[in-house]
């Protein structure tokens, strides 16, 4: 017995002097070798994902934008409702990016890194706003994230209040990436290179300014000036340094891949896309679609643009997908589905910042350089992307190669002796580099160009309130009706008579 109670109060001493050589129950159960708290590079890499990866919650989301932007027609379980015009509510779910956006640069507040993240996070707010502005008008931005103090019901700006503040928070990022050194963190192809961030930063800016084109007689926003200010300074994009987006690999996979079921399968591609693809003898055509069933068994040769057949994307849906079982359409190339990298997602690019260059100097807002070479310069750049994919073993047999991109600009696609074609031409190679790309953004110059022309039928448009037109925008969130209705109420009553509705025309519209 007096060995077990020595045996006890041997054990009581050593637990003791255990727990006396810990400060709390926190250091015996924290791992030494792992993180415990989170890093600026750790927030930086989540916040660059969350505005250029893809987020949506599966490939049909993916899809669905194709839909919005007409390149896409889908004949598979149900009509797609983006393809017929049917838009419902948005969301303000990105601004949770902003307690993030702040932590880092807390993290980074004193480091040798604090200018670059500091330009990360003004980039990355000017990017999410953008689209949220784009998407439905007035948004809250002034008092946006103001939950910690308090402000639950932040006031709405007006959009261009927040343009023109995006604008500004782009030009504190010019500023603090040209300070700025090479940072952790950054899952993009610029691998945390402040020089190219900083062109990117200013090649966004010029796509903002343009996007306000309508508003060229507003003296009071300076368009043309700030926009020949950020093209003087020099500090755009150069086909070396490419895009900000990412790339996809064997981890980080192309959303469509793996994902050949009933309805990525039967996505068909829209007469739009391919009939002007045909058109300018453009082989991305090859690319992006496979030939129709029914031309191959009739002889077609899938090496011959006629084997490729679009769809009216305002088709009747039973009527399409009849059509579609006869074999009648061309289907969106395999290579997505089969093929885990494809091309690379491409945000804000080198081809983009051109196609606005070529418009601006045919505007008049710049007078350097010219606009044919602006516009060649950035279909080389989309054409040499396209060749450097891995999809030429899909392509049936007429890859894009040096000789046919020195030889594209025949015909159809010689630059135009008009400004009103020329433009035309910009636009339209805007819009064929975001095929699988941004295609929001090209239903955003849709709105302010109407151009291309999407189709429209009556009898089939999903836009109750005016079934002859395309939706100007999508409705705030249901969620501002619970909690911050009295704000909401008030950007109504200024943009949009009091009514939200999906017809109405913001401010950058009018």
């Amino acid at each position: 017995m007096k060995i077990i109670h020595r045996i006890v109060y041997t054990a009581g001493i050593v637990c003791l002097a255990c727990l006396s050589a810990c400060n709390n129950f926190d250091d015996i159960n924290t791992n030494p070798d792992s993180i415990t708290k989170a890093s600026a590079s750790m927030l930086c890499t989540n916040i660059v994902l969350s505005n250029v990866k893809f987020n949506g919650r599966d490939a049909k989301a993916f899809l669905e934008q194709g839909g919005l932007a007409k390149y896409l027609g889908y004949a598979n379980e149900s009509q797609m409702s983006s393809q017929y015009n049917s838009f419902g509510n948005s969301s303000f779910d990105q601004m949770t990016l902003l307690p993030n956006i702040e932590k880092m640069v807390e993290y980074a507040t004193g480091t040798t890194m604090e200018n670059s993240y500091k330009g990360i996070a003004k980039f990355s707010r000017a990017y999410m706003f953008y689209k949220l502005t784009m998407r439905m008008g007035d948004i809250p931005y002034s008092q946006a994230n103001q939950g910690a103090t308090g402000n639950y019901r932040p006031t709405y700006d007006t959009q261009k209040d927040v343009l023109l503040g995006i604008l500004d928070e782009l030009k504190e990022a010019d500023a603090f990436f040209a300070n700025g050194v090479n940072f952790e963190g950054d899952p993009t192809p610029f691998a945390g290179d402040p020089a190219k961030w900083r062109k990117a930063s200013n090649a966004f800016a010029l796509r903002i300014l343009m996007s306000m084109s309508k508003k060229e007689s507003d003296a009071s926003l300076k368009l043309k000036e700030r926009f020949a200010e950020i093209v003087s300074s020099g500090n755009l994009l150069t086909e070396a340094d490419g895009y900000l987006g990412l790339i996809y690999n064997s981890i980080n996979k192309h959303p469509l891949y793996g994902t050949n079921d009933l309805f990525t399968s039967r996505t068909v591609l829209s007469s739009l896309l391919i009939d002007e693809l045909k058109s300018l003898n453009d082989r991305r055509l090859f690319y992006f679609a496979e030939p129709a069933t029914i031309k191959i068994a009739n002889g077609e040769s899938a090496s011959d643009m006629d084997a490729y057949v679009g769809v009216d994307v305002s088709m009747d849906y039973a009527l399409m997908t009849a059509n579609y079982l006869k074999g009648d359409y061309s289907l969106l190339n395999v290579r997505y589905l089969k093929d885990a990298t494809s091309e690379p997602r491409m945000m804000v690019s080198y081809a983009e910042q051109q196609f606005l260059l070529a418009e601006a100097r045919i505007r008049g807002w710049i007078t350097t350089g010219s606009a044919e070479e602006y516009y060649k310069s950035g279909v080389k750049w989309a054409l040499k992307m396209q060749m450097e994919t891995k999809g030429d073993e899909y392509a049936h047999g007429m890859e894009i190669n040096q000789a046919y991109i020195d030889n594209y600009f025949t015909g159809e696609t010689a630059f135009k002796s008009t400004t009103d074609e020329q433009l035309k031409q910009i636009w339209m190679q805007r819009y064929l580099f975001n095929f699988m790309q941004d295609s929001e953004e090209s239903y955003f110059e849709y709105r302010r160009n109407k151009y291309p022309v999407f189709p429209i039928d009556p009898s089939t448009n999903l836009n109750m309130e005016n079934t002859s037109a395309i939706p100007m925008r999508w409705l705030y969130p249901t969620s501002e009706t619970n909690y911050n209705r009295e704000n909401l109420e008030t950007a109504l009553n200024s943009q949009f008579d009091g009514y939200d509705e999906v017809n109405k025309v913001m401010w950058i519209l009018k």
